[in-house]
């Protein structure tokens, strides 16, 4: 067996100390002077052991602030190879058809279990979103944060980690067609967000699957039309 480092214990250890202690996405780690305290290591090992749990995507280190739990739950950046995939339109249909499954269900398990703290970032999330429609800016990145805060509001620690799969799939799709949507983007989120924040699960969960089968068939119609 392989001799583990002073880096690699002590990054096992630190994740110990994260699930004990509850941390999740955004929270912020001890300072480095109180990790040297709390592991009994060197400023080094705990500096070698954070950058170990940065690449797994577990925390985030930023300049000045300090070491965050990651947003990223500590899922590699591409899990399931799709920047692998050269038939994009196969990807782009096989991603929605996918998410048609997903994220109804989802919706609906997070207007029952949604805590108001995360309606609020939801709803603050949509006005972002909103802002960028109206002044007929790229929003593909704000929209793919509005549906993975949904999967995150699901309250559901399988579904979080499927987060990626919605993200991607809203990416893939907004590179994949011709024209941007506006106006039924616009409504069909404010939907689905009103119907969460009324803890209304079987309208969350109808707006979410209206959405996606109106940019399925939109997607549909394109190709078609090539």
């Amino acid at each position: 067996m392989e001799k583990q480092t002073l880096g690699e214990i002590a990054s096992r250890k630190l994740m110990d100390m994260i699930q004990e202690k509850g941390y999740g996405a955004g929270d912020k780690l001890p300072t480095e002077a109180e990790l040297v305290e709390y592991l009994g290591v060197g400023r080094n090992t705990v500096r070698e052991a954070l950058r170990i749990l940065m690449s797994r995507n577990i925390v985030t280190i930023r300049q000045g602030s300090g070491t965050f739990i990651s947003e990223k739950n500590g899922v590699a950046d591409d899990p399931l190879g799709f920047s692998m995939i050269d038939d994009r339109r196969k990807l782009t249909e096989d991603l929605i058809q996918v998410r048609v499954m997903l994220e109804p269900p989802i919706a609906a398990l997070a207007a029952q279990n949604a805590e108001l703290s995360e309606i609020a970032e939801l709803e603050q999330i949509l006005a972002e979103l909103e802002a960028l429609i109206e002044a007929r800016e790229d929003y593909a990145e704000k929209d793919s944060q509005f549906h993975a805060k949904i999967a995150g509001c699901s309250h559901n620690l399988v579904m979080t980690n499927l987060i990626p799969v919605i993200t991607d799939g809203v990416r893939v799709f907004a590179d994949s067609v011709q024209e941007t949507e506006y106006e039924q983007t616009l409504t069909s989120h404010r939907r689905i967000f009103e119907a969460i924040r009324d803890r209304r699960p079987v309208e969350a969960q109808q707006a979410m699957y209206f959405h996606l089968m109106y940019n399925e068939n939109r997607y549909k119609g394109e190709t078609t039309n090539k």
